[in-house]
């Protein structure tokens, strides 16, 4: 009897993990190196101080390779210069730019000259901390020219968090501007916040440079304190002929580092290495996404200081010679929900890369989708061939929404793609690949029919693994479970080419938070959710306490940390509140101190004074990030649940809110663990979340009386 068909998505996948040597060095061949390495994968058995031993795996080892001339200096040498590389968009100042493969050659290989004068060398670290500029792309690209690490941090981030992150990385030179935009907000000074975060780090960089801008200048440069102006130096580098030539680092050094929450509040630095960065992007940018080469166009809406800009903004694209778009400008407001569908239509974009929380500000702007219908009715969207979200959990209802209106307007067979990844993954862990072909070399020469058009779209569903990644769903002891039950998301040994391997200077911490919570069998994503029974991944929630506002992390440990400087403030936990544009904000139950006025929980009302929210607020505000602020806050006594151990039982407090939230309900039963020290304080919370949120409608009709 002949086989049941089967899809050529899965038989890639399959052949990845069984032939991970022959399938990976088949696509290492995409690449330049300057070493060609003999092999793909190195398995070995890493030993930590502690005793404590574990497996550990890289890719290419022996092999050399410079990630700047892969994304520039190749094209141009084979004929491609003239193609563009970099379309800025910035509706937030009114500009916009191109940027061709050879001027950004050029600017790069200025810009690396520039860096090597100013002492950067091979395995420097670099910070980045720059709003989204094509300034913010050379540097990146100039600084790994060199040999040297960047960290890119998000601009705008506040000085005590950009602090943690100078002092962990130890940077030699930060690299920065006078300001964002914010929205319509206007220019955000990053002076200050520069300023404060060096003065509150035990490291000092050597130089700061600054790219000025015409919106708000950085002007009376400290040069005592190596302040520079970044301009003027590239002006006088290029007429003295400065310029740096690509350097080769080993596969297996560091191109960069990005700082992720820790759930101790203390970021964790992912290292993401040279060698199988290149041929992991390469890679997944073709099969996944589609975009094969010069004239296609991405446009990722994501910022250069998260994963998916590093990845699929600046590297994967000009990996393969496509074009990408830097946007600098919001879904709303800059100047409207059609910001996204204009960029669209005047750049002939072949795939949007977003989060769900952007389609659902622009949906609730424009419930009619009335932008995405002129544009469409204009033929303007028949280049965009997929809509692609990542970040969070995208909804059925948002998928179907936008799949019905990529198919009146879009290209032929245009679609909606949930993907999942990460911070450490670096690429996608899950997806549905619209170009299978591309990752095959023998996959497909089994007996029966093979499919290879893309996989049916399952909404609520992020597809299914990528290649090289063995995803398992296991119970809590570490033991798989049968398709199509919850359990922890966890993947098998090796992982892709493009995920971490340690964490920066920390390979304890990087035991202690992957490894450790299944016995080194495993790497635990920190995500719960099921594999069904066709092998699609259904990722449905954080098993830790990491907090997804907007598509952006949070660890609640930080806000808390910023929680409790208030001196009325004796404990607080933090937990994610449903919001239906964000996802979730976060939301933090308080204990006041004891010395507090009042003195009982009974005189005491769920809904703290306005002023003491307003206090507490701007801590958080200030310390973590405007994006962070708390969407609301019960205050209280013995009513944050923990173990006998002394941990915070956070996921009691946050199903008790969202089901208010969601549900309207204050009595249904919720999950406590055995080890939770006390019932009784569970009861207390219950009371105050029921408490708060009545008090929070009755509010509401009052105003809505007065208003009438």
């Amino acid at each position: 009897m002949a086989k049941p068909p089967q899809h050529l998505q899965d038989a890639i996948h399959q052949f990845s993990l069984h032939e991970p040597d022959a399938f990976w060095e088949h696509h290492a061949k995409t690449l330049h190196w300057h070493k060609r390495p003999s092999r793909a994968l190195l398995r070995t058995t890493k030993a930590l101080a502690s005793g404590v031993s574990h497996e550990q795996w890289c890719w290419f080892p022996d092999g050399e390779i410079s990630t700047t001339y892969n994304c520039v200096d190749r094209h141009v040498e084979n004929g491609n210069g003239d193609n563009v590389a970099i379309i800025w968009e910035s509706p937030v100042t009114g500009q916009k730019a191109q940027l061709t493969y050879r001027q950004l050659y050029d600017e790069v290989e200025v810009l690396a000259g520039v860096l090597r004068e100013e002492g950067v060398q091979k395995g420097d670290v670099v910070l980045i901390y720059m709003p989204m500029i094509p300034a913010a792309l050379t540097a990146a690209l100039a600084i790994v020219r060199l040999g040297a690490v960047h960290a890119v941090v998000f601009g705008g981030f506040a000085a005590p968090s950009l602090a943690q992150r100078v002092e962990a990385a130890k940077p030699k030179v930060i690299m920065t501007a006078s300001c964002g935009i914010e929205g319509t907000k206007g220019p955000l000074a990053y002076r200050p916040l520069v300023e404060k975060a060096i003065q509150k780090s035990s490291f000092k960089p050597k130089r700061v440079i600054i790219w000025q801008r015409d919106q708000l200048r950085w002007d009376g440069l400290d040069n005592v304190n190596g302040q520079r102006d970044w301009q003027d130096l590239v002006h006088k580098a290029r007429m003295r002929g400065v310029r740096a030539g690509p350097v080769p680092v080993k596969s297996t050094d560091a191109l960069y580092v990005i700082y992720t929450s820790g759930t101790t509040g203390l970021p964790k630095g992912v290292v993401r290495e040279a060698g199988g960065h290149a041929v992991g992007l390469s890679l997944s940018i073709r099969y996944l996404f589609d975009i094969k080469g010069p004239g296609d166009v991405i446009f990722s809406a994501s910022d250069i200081g998260w994963v998916v800009g590093h990845s699929y903004i600046l590297y994967a694209p000009l990996f393969v010679g496509a074009t990408t778009i830097l946007y600098e400008g919001k879904p709303v407001g800059t100047p409207n929900a059609g910001a996204f569908w204009r960029v669209i239509e005047e750049n002939n974009v072949n795939i949007l890369f977003t989060a769900p929380t952007a389609l659902r500000a622009i949906c609730r702007e424009d419930p009619d989708n009335k932008f995405f219908e002129d544009a469409g009715r204009r033929g303007g969207l028949k280049s965009l061939r997929a809509l692609f979200l990542a970040g969070e959990r995208s909804e059925p209802s948002i998928v179907l929404a936008f799949q019905d209106l990529l198919a009146k307007y879009g290209a032929t067979g245009a679609t909606v793609i949930d993907n999942w990844w990460s911070s450490e993954s670096g690429s996608p862990i899950s997806g549905v690949a619209l170009r299978s072909a591309i990752g095959g070399i023998n996959a497909g020469s089994t007996q029966g029919r093979i499919i290879d058009n893309p996989l049916p779209i399952r909404p609520g569903s992020a597809g299914k693994p990528m290649p090289g990644y063995d995803v398992r769903i296991v119970d809590d002891d570490g033991f798989e479970v049968e398709r199509g039950t919850m359990g922890n998301i966890v993947l098998a040994m090796p992982l892709a080419p493009t995920s971490f391997t340690t964490l920066f200077n920390d390979d304890k911490r990087f035991y202690n938070g992957y490894l450790k919570r299944f016995n080194g069998r495993w790497i635990d994503t920190g995500d719960a959710g099921i594999v069904d029974t066709d092998g699609y991944v259904h990722v449905m929630s954080r098993s830790d306490d990491i907090i997804n506002v907007a598509a952006h992390r949070f660890s609640t440990g930080a806000i808390e940390q910023a929680i409790l400087q208030h001196p009325d403030i004796g404990e607080a936990s933090v937990v994610g509140l449903p919001d239906p544009l964000k996802g979730h904000v976060p939301f933090v139950f308080v204990q006041l101190r004891s010395n507090n006025n009042s003195s009982s929980t009974a005189s005491l009302p769920a809904t703290p004074n306005p002023e003491l929210f307003a206090a507490v607020n701007k801590l958080v505000r200030e310390q973590i990030g405007t994006i962070a602020s708390l969407g609301g806050m019960i205050q209280g006594r013995g009513m944050i649940p923990k173990t006998r151990s002394g941990k915070t039982v956070r996921r009691v407090l946050r199903d008790l809110v969202e089901n208010a939230v969601v549900k309207g309900d204050y009595s249904s039963p919720v999950n406590v663990p055995p080890t939770v020290e006390d019932l009784d304080v569970v009861e207390i919370a219950r009371a105050q979340v029921k408490n708060y949120f009545e008090e929070q409608k009755l509010k509401t009709r009052r105003q809505g009386q007065d208003s009438n």
